[in-house]
């Protein structure tokens, strides 16, 4: 049975989301039996009335996201129900559309880790947030052309990242591993085919990789850095997922040895110029 035919079904006798869309798209409208018919809602939701009336009726259809997108748009559900309503469907929650707006309070505990550094992702790796260690870690996020910063694409395409990262190969690959998994479980998700375009267009590496189709999850990992002013640093990468923000995590970096945790002082130093190539590049 179609979990989100049923919960459609049972959800319509109170309704509140078919009287909040009615009232948002047909102001002025007065009914005796409150809500949107089955036909209007299947209009505005840019499906068919037959297809729309076998999700109610719980029949075994394929759902898509953009039609679980459009259902939520339409009955003006809340995060919470829209995330509902997709787990019901069998499909992964969509990064939220508040993200960015969401993470105020999570910037303010990247900020407070420092002098370890740490950032926020957003689902589809978008980089939402750092602390200055991390900025002086890495250096500029290479952003631009109105591309938001994503983590997978500083990996890709900052030639410096070839040069911080030990062993770029395995763990550029380990990396682009995690987020293939990611994509996979968001398939049609625009958030991620775009950047992935991108990538496949400017990165022979990474189309080569992607190509392959392997996956992992993420594990605790440790990764060494060569960085140009502190010379050798070595983390052990923490990931914290946020409860009350669903698909955004927290990546940790703790220093796994004495020597690494006496530089983390210096790192804000670099954040302060731009990162550790001094801002040439990125």
């Amino acid at each position: 049975m179609n979990g989100a035919g049923s919960w459609r079904s049972s959800s319509a006798p109170a309704g509140d989301p078919c009287s909040r869309a009615t009232s948002a798209s047909r102001p002025g409208l007065r009914r005796r039996t409150p809500g949107l018919r089955r036909e209007e809602l299947a209009l505005l939701s840019g499906v068919s009335v037959t297809w729309y009336t076998w999700l109610e009726q719980a029949r075994d259809t394929s759902v898509s996201r953009q039609v679980l997108l459009s259902l939520a748009r339409v009955l003006r559900l809340s995060p919470a129900e829209t995330r509902h309503l997709f787990a019901l469907a069998g499909q992964a929650s969509p990064p939220a559309a508040a993200t960015r707006g969401g993470t105020r309070a999570l910037q303010r505990l990247v900020d407070a880790l420092d002098p370890n550094p740490a950032y926020l992702l957003a689902p589809n790796w978008d980089l939402l947030a750092r602390n200055r260690s991390e900025a002086g870690l890495v250096g500029p996020s290479g952003a631009g052309d109105g591309c938001e910063p994503n983590l997978i694409r500083m990996v890709f395409t900052l030639p410096r990242i070839r040069t911080l990262l030990v062993d770029w190969p395995g763990q550029a690959r380990a990396l682009l591993e995690q987020y293939r998994a990611s994509a996979d479980r968001n398939t049609g998700d625009e958030s991620f085919e775009r950047p992935t375009a991108a990538l496949r267009r400017d990165s022979e590496k990474f189309r080569s990789w992607w190509d392959t189709h392997d996956v992992a999850e993420f594990e605790s990992a440790r990764r060494a850095f060569d960085h140009p002013g502190l010379g050798r640093l070595t983390f052990d990468y923490v990931k914290l997922a946020a409860v009350d923000t669903p698909g955004v995590t927290l990546v940790s970096c703790l220093p796994s040895d004495e020597e690494t945790a006496g530089k983390l002082p210096g790192l804000g130093g670099y954040a302060e110029r731009g990162g550790p190539d001094g801002g040439s590049g990125g």
